[in-house]
């Protein structure tokens, strides 16, 4: 059981430094997003190691963005533009190039109308109250 655990903690730490090499090549990359993978590198981070949870969610770059989606569930209106773009653009390609079959088609579409209902979902910046807590 101990190693079970070991393991499982080896690969949430994996999984953290991978998305967070991910988020990192989507600041100097625009069609790739940071933030959901920063999210998930946090998350994964929280699952393995406290000390590189608290660096990242206090990173003075990272750790803004993180705190509000925290705190508020925030994801900024650039984010969510380019994200429902880039699921468009997707969506668009395996529709009119990809020869998978129609049912594959309708599930990839329905996978991604629920990720753009998400997205749309969440508040596009913190609450007037949490603003003016911050200054």
């Amino acid at each position: 059981n101990i190693h079970m655990k070991c393991t499982m903690r080896f690969i949430f730490f994996a999984l953290g430094w991978l998305f967070f090499s991910l988020g990192l090549i989507g600041v100097f990359l625009p069609v790739l997003p940071t933030t959901p993978f920063m999210i998930l590198a946090l998350f994964m981070f929280a699952k393995s190691s406290e000390r590189f949870h608290q660096w990242l969610y206090h990173h003075r770059l990272f750790g803004p963005p993180l705190q509000k989606w925290h705190e508020h569930r925030v994801i900024p209106l650039r984010a969510k533009m380019l994200s429902i773009s880039m699921m468009s653009m997707s969506l668009l390609y395996v529709i009119f190039y990809s020869p998978i079959p129609l049912w594959m088609v309708v599930v990839t579409a329905l996978l991604m109308a629920y990720g753009a209902w998400f997205i749309l979902s969440k508040p596009s910046r913190a609450p007037d109250y949490a603003l003016s807590e911050e200054l």
